[in-house]
């Protein structure tokens, strides 16, 4: 295995590769072989699911070549790893087969700045060594030996080169020492495998000390961001780096990293800090505050994956990204029904964005060109962007424009406005950051999206399922109310219903179906049905229930229901009630005591076809308030249940039994954090019939 992977790099002229094996039956793929990359570099990829959005992955799900020519188009259509190695190289991944299985996924390396496509050896090899690969794994397989094996990816160390000859190293080494400065070399682990006495004495350590440790090990004061990205950008990029770091107490060392396969030379001089680090101009410095940039954009990932709507990445977005990139204006576009659609923005005015916001996509501006092609525009000047867009008008005072991608699922659904009020040079490696942080954005816009759209439909769902207002019943005043859950679609199980039968009688329900999703929902508007049905020919209340039950235990839902059902006889001030497993309900009486009714519950609807359901009668006085409720108005973690339900007497008892609106207010307000949905149904039987229905028991919070 280990000659063929060689093999395959070597052929195709990587400097590097990467050997996954899928295991029969997984869903991932496991690094098993590293060749020419420090482990530590592909350590965040040992595993990767096949829905991952990573190059390997879609190469073996689609079984199909990925080619990735450099590190802006690395951002554009993989942001994740982009971010991880903001670096420039070039990447193919392409699936190992074997007898029309696929057995694996081969990721190759190559330096950045090559030729920005495959040539036909390239490919050639590619596929052949996948194919050699693909037969060695279906071997492996054959032999029953484990795949992934044990511990971590075996690493393929370099080539070691040509011989040195004794007199030649002695050569080399005297040159080396005459050398201005001091110099030292890095293995492809990363380790220090020579250093001279200049390069020790710059560096304030004993060469003992040095020689097979890394240095940021070795010396404490290396230990920051700046050092190992830049060792690690010379790794992946295979091009010269630098940096400038502070030797305690007051001494500035530069360093130039020059990296083959085999390691990096390193060269060490020493720096005046007010002149900043030397950039010859084969060696690229690093940018400024990359740290607390990365540190920034960490920040982001973060956040976006708590954001739950769309204004939520709005505002995530801003508040990350302005400070991040020293930028003063964002907005975020999509498109929608064939016109662009302004979702937010920041250090812009409102009437300015109403301009745009709506325009037809066939307008060519650089948020529409973009949005629709997925390529980003970069524009250090006005005088860049006019000449791309000549009809474009300088109006909102920034100097400089970053319009970015948002991409999603492989397709551009929007684009990202950055702009600047100082002119930006926007150099490789920015722009690449950029483009990788739309993508984040863009993959939380569309969850976020897809999240709204979802809580609108439950939303007009729930509207749909529970009465839009409640029936006028004269001599009964009515106040009733509805709160979701607070976790998930906000959509749930949870119903009440005043139906008028006659001029004086009606019946009320409440009820809860188990669950908080649409199958609840959906469940719950049978239940509501059923018992509008039965109540509607003058069924008592056990047969209602009765009747019910055996119609949810024909369909077999899956689901149980919870419903207390009462029947109001209001010409003879009476009511009887029967329940289904449902908390009982309170009886506030004209003098102010509440009493909880209790009367023997059956079984939850659904469970049994012929359960019995004992009922209760009792008086219904003028002045008195009946308050029917589901166990989300009581119950908490902790909280023993009939304590909760004598607090929630006590509201009742304490509250304005006119106000019956008040009254609702009030149990909802001091109502456990809705982890549960919450229906309230209140009901209190008056004298004057003509002032007596509230029809504004409409549902939603209070």
């Amino acid at each position: 295995m280990d000659t063929a992977m060689a093999a395959v790099v070597r052929e195709t002229g990587a400097f590097g590769g990467l050997l996954y094996v899928l295991p029969p039956g997984d869903n991932a793929l496991w690094l098993v072989v590293v060749a020419g990359a420090p482990y530590e570099i592909a350590a965040p990829w040992r595993r990767v699911a096949l829905t991952d959005p990573m190059p390997v992955a879609d190469a073996v799900r689609e079984r199909r070549l990925v080619w990735i020519a450099g590190q802006e188009e690395m951002a554009r259509h993989y942001p994740r790893p982009a971010l991880v190695l903001p670096y420039d190289f070039a990447l193919s991944a392409a699936p190992v087969t074997s007898s029309a299985a696929v057995r694996g996924g081969l990721v190759l390396l190559w330096p950045g700045g090559r030729p920005p496509q495959l040539s036909t050896g390239e490919r050639d090899a590619i596929e052949t060594g996948c194919r050699r690969l693909g037969t060695l794994l279906q071997q492996a397989a054959d032999r029953g030996d484990p795949l992934p094996p044990p511990g971590r990816p075996r690493p393929l160390s370099p080539s070691a080169g040509r011989p040195v000859p004794p007199d030649e190293a002695a050569a080399v080494a005297a040159f080396v020492d005459r050398l201005p400065g001091g110099s030292c070399a890095l293995g492809a682990n990363g380790r220090v495998t020579f250093v001279t006495p200049a390069a020790a004495d710059l560096l304030g350590a004993d060469p003992a000390d040095l020689v097979g440790a890394l240095p940021w090990e070795a010396l404490p004061w290396m230990d920051v961001p700046q050092v190992e990205d830049r060792y690690r950008a010379a790794m992946v990029s295979r091009r010269p780096q630098a940096f400038t770091v502070l030797r305690p107490p007051d001494v500035w060392l530069s360093f130039e990293l020059y990296p083959d396969p085999s390691g990096i030379s390193v060269r060490i001089t020493g720096a005046d800090p007010s002149e900043g680090p030397p950039a010859p101009s084969s060696v690229p410095a690093a940018g400024p505050s990359r740290a607390i940039m990365l540190y920034h954009l960490m920040h982001l990932a973060a956040t976006l994956t708590e954001a739950v709507g769309v204004q939520d990445v709005v505002d995530q977005a801003a508040d990350q990204l302005l400070p991040a990139l020293g930028a003063q204006g964002m907005v975020l576009m999509t498109a929608e029904d064939g016109r662009l659609k302004i979702h937010g923005h920041r250090g812009y005015s409102t009437g300015l964005m109403n301009r745009f916001d709506g325009v037809p996509l066939n307008l060519d501006i650089p948020a529409v060109r973009v949005l629709t092609t997925g390529v980003p525009g970069f524009f250090t000047s006005f005088a860049d962007l006019h000449h791309d867009y000549p009809s474009a008008v300088h109006e909102d005072g920034m100097a400089s424009w970053a319009v970015l991608p948002l991409i999603a699922s492989g397709h551009p659904i929007g684009s990202l406005l950055v702009s600047y009020r100082r002119p930006r040079a926007f150099p490789p490696g920015e722009r690449a950051v950029l483009t990788s942080l739309a993508g984040l954005v863009g993959q939380a816009l569309d969850r976020a999206r897809l999240y709204d759209r979802k809580h609108d439909l439950a939303h007009r769902l729930q509207s749909a399922l529970l009465p839009r207002s409640l029936p006028h019943v004269p001599g009964l005043q009515v106040a009733a109310r509805y709160l979701p859950a607070a976790r998930g679609l906000g959509i749930g199980g949870d119903f009440y219903d005043l139906i008028r039968l006659d001029e004086h009688t009606a019946a009320a329900a409440i009820g809860d179906v188990q669950g908080h999703n649409v199958d609840a929902a959906a469940l719950m508007g049978q239940v509501r049905t059923a018992v509008h049905a039965h109540a509607a020919v003058g069924a008592p209340p056990d047969h209602v229930l009765a009747g019910t039950n055996r119609l949810l235990t024909d369909l077999d839902p899956g689901l149980f229901t919870s419903c207390l059902y009462i029947h109001l006889d209001l010409a003879r001030r009476r009511a009887c009630l029967a329940t289904a497993g449902h908390p009982p309900p309170l009886l506030r009486h004209a003098d102010g005591r509440t009493e909880l009714l209790r009367v023997p519950p059956g079984l939850l609807l659904g469970i049994a076809p012929d359960t019995p359901y004992p009922t209760l009668e009792f008086p219904l006085p003028p002045g008195c308030v009946l308050v029917l409720y589901t166990d989300g108005l009581v119950e908490a973690p902790g909280v023993d249940f009939d304590d909760a339900t004598a607090t929630l007497a006590g509201l009742v008892e304490h509250a304005e039994p006119t106000d019956l609106d008040a009254m609702a207010d009030t149990l909802i307000r001091h109502a456990p954090n809705p982890g549960d949905d919450i229906a309230l149904l209140l009901l209190g039987p008056v004298d004057d019939p003509a002032t007596t229905t509230r029809d504004d028991g409409v549902p939603g919070p209070p």
